[in-house]
């Protein structure tokens, strides 16, 4: 059975359980509702809550699929808003799907996918009555807070691990691994960016529109949720200028560390150039060459050899080239 709670609540407080195809109104007092929580269901479990509830064909379509971008659509005088769960698993970010439905007199909340249940928020709310009771809007928010700030801790375990690569990257080149991971990283921030644009705007409907089921008090619970988002916006954006940065500092270090070695080869090839002209001339095979058959020829053609190599040397340590 995919039911992992279903209850009706009044005035903040739990009544009792309730079956999933059992319809209960409570159309004169906003503080009775049901509450009914199911995972992966069943199409026959769908169609039980379609009918006892009356849920739009189409929006029960859409719950069963589970792969829907985070949207708010309003069909008569009912809710139906689709939010987008995500976190870190060996290293890439996998994705899961929680559809609400709202009606005055009931929120069903479908889950797929998503590795964070709701039992503990539920506790969480019935420990507090006065906000409980206060109607579905306000439970639409805890889920919606809740499923946003599961975003935090994943982008902040993305963040250690960009600031770790670097942190590596001022003392050694990246690996190839290294630069595929960085695109990798890259590519996921990407895909996640196109989940966090459509989180704000279902927000920001909730905030501005006049909809069913939200009372005009609610609206500033949104607004936090908004604010949510926005602030994992902004670090998903500074993520992938770090990942940028990263790339490109690497590259400029890769070519001033080859840079150095190569004026360094340079040096050295110059400096042996030297005796090696030298050497060339007196090894060809002459009878008739000044300084043949001088005494001091060899000693004088080492100094001068010795002297121009040194000067040469002095002169690349002083331009850093040595």
């Amino acid at each position: 059975m995919s039911v992992v709670a279903a209850y009706l609540y009044s005035h903040g407080k739990r009544v009792r359980e309730v079956a999933i195809d059992e319809r209960i109104d409570c159309p004169g007092d906003k503080s009775q509702f049901v509450w009914i929580g199911v995972v992966d269901p069943t199409a026959e479990e769908l169609r039980a809550l379609q009918q006892a509830y009356g849920l739009h064909p189409l929006a029960v379509e859409d719950a069963a699929k589970g792969a829907q971008l985070p949207k708010l659509d309003v069909y008569g005088d009912q809710l139906f808003v689709v939010a987008r769960t995500a976190a870190l698993q060996e290293g890439r970010i996998s994705y899961g799907e929680t559809a609400i439905f709202v009606g005055h007199s009931h929120l069903i909340s479908v889950r797929h996918g998503s590795t964070r249940g709701h039992a503990a928020l539920r506790a969480q709310l019935e420990a507090s009555p006065q906000l409980l009771a206060q109607g579905v809007d306000y439970v639409l928010h805890a889920i919606l807070d809740f499923v946003v700030d599961g975003y935090l801790p994943l982008v902040e375990a993305v963040e250690e691990e960009v600031l770790s690569m670097e942190h590596k990257t001022v003392d050694q080149f990246l690996t190839r691994g290294e630069v595929n991971r960085i695109f990798e990283i890259r590519r996921e921030l990407i895909r996640f960016q196109r989940v966090l644009g459509p989180a704000g705007e279902v927000a920001a409907k909730l905030i501005r529109l006049e909809l069913p089921c939200i009372d005009v008090e609610a609206r500033p619970y949104f607004n936090d949720v908004l604010d949510h988002v926005r602030r994992v916006q902004a670090m998903v954006d500074g993520l992938r200028e770090v990942l940028t940065s990263v790339f490109e500092f690497s590259n400029l270090l890769e070519q001033q560390r080859t840079g150095a070695i190569t004026r360094q080869l340079a040096a050295w090839a110059a400096i042996l150039a030297v005796p090696t002209a030298i050497a060339g001339i007196y090894g060809m095979n002459f009878d008739y060459m000044p300084e043949l058959e001088s005494p001091y020829g060899y000693w004088v053609v080492l100094a001068v050899i010795a002297g121009i190599c040194a000067s040469l040397y002095v002169r690349f340590k002083r331009a850093r080239w040595l």
